[in-house]
């Protein structure tokens, strides 16, 4: 059984949220492991909504301190007390547009795994350092940055696949995961235009341990087919 997570990004507010987690709820997912990471504004909601099942709910970000003057962020303690169970950190998007860094994606780690959250550590090469033979050299700096845990799982998403509908060969995932995992012992995710017409053949792969799927996560079909075909596939 892999492991698939659906980022919502900035999609679905509350009633959209409510909507999908009532669909997803009363789905059979082949005892699928799933998780769920939307927007703040709709983490109570799902969190209501999915309690009882399987389905975990997990944010996009969380901060390292437990509070403190930080305009916009959301500590894990404030997390856990709406009874959200993870994070993501490090995501790409975070990376490119809003200054995250090596180091503070490292912090936010920490600082979710020490209070007791399950993490998604992102890591992943542009397509300019993919064309210029620097994939393992961004990857050994990007991976480096954690820490081996127990609730620490990576998602490698080739940035060059992220949102533009282009894949990593199901052989370009598995070389690229199993670096990866020669660097830190972790589960890791393959994300980047995971669709329910390619899941099957990239989780198939010996060291891709599930999905972190973004916008075929919106919409509750195609979510629940990918789901299906990681519940399906033995870990």
């Amino acid at each position: 059984m892999k492991l698939i997570a659906g980022n919502w990004k900035m999609y679905k507010g509350p009633a959209e949220a409510a909507e999908f987690c009532l669909g997803l709820r009363d789905e059979d997912l082949d005892g699928a492991d799933v998780v769920v990471c939307p927007p703040y504004v709709s983490l109570a909601v799902s969190v209501q909504l999915l309690a009882g099942t399987e389905v975990a709910v997990a944010a996009q970000n969380v901060h390292w301190d437990e509070e403190g003057p930080y305009t916009g962020e959301i500590s894990a303690r404030m997390l856990l007390e709406l009874g959200v169970y993870g994070a993501i950190v490090g995501h790409s998007e975070r990376r490119q547009y809003f200054g995250e860094t090596d180091e503070t994606t490292a912090k936010r780690a920490r600082a979710a795994l020490a209070a007791g959250m399950f993490v998604i550590g992102c890591v992943g090469e542009t397509e300019e350092e993919r064309e210029t033979g620097q994939t393992e050299q961004v990857l050994q700096r990007q991976v480096s940055a954690f820490e081996s845990d127990d609730n620490l799982v990576l998602a490698y998403e080739p940035v060059w696949a992220i949102g533009t509908g282009r894949t990593a060969t199901p052989d370009t995932a598995q070389e690229a995961h199993l670096f990866i995992k020669s660097i830190l012992d972790v589960p890791v995710l393959y994300g980047g235009s995971v669709k329910p017409d390619n899941a099957a053949v990239l989780l198939s792969q010996p060291d891709v341990d599930g999905a972190l799927v973004g916008g075929a996560s919106l919409d509750l079909e195609s979510f629940i087919a990918i789901c299906r075909a990681g519940a399906n596939i033995p870990s």
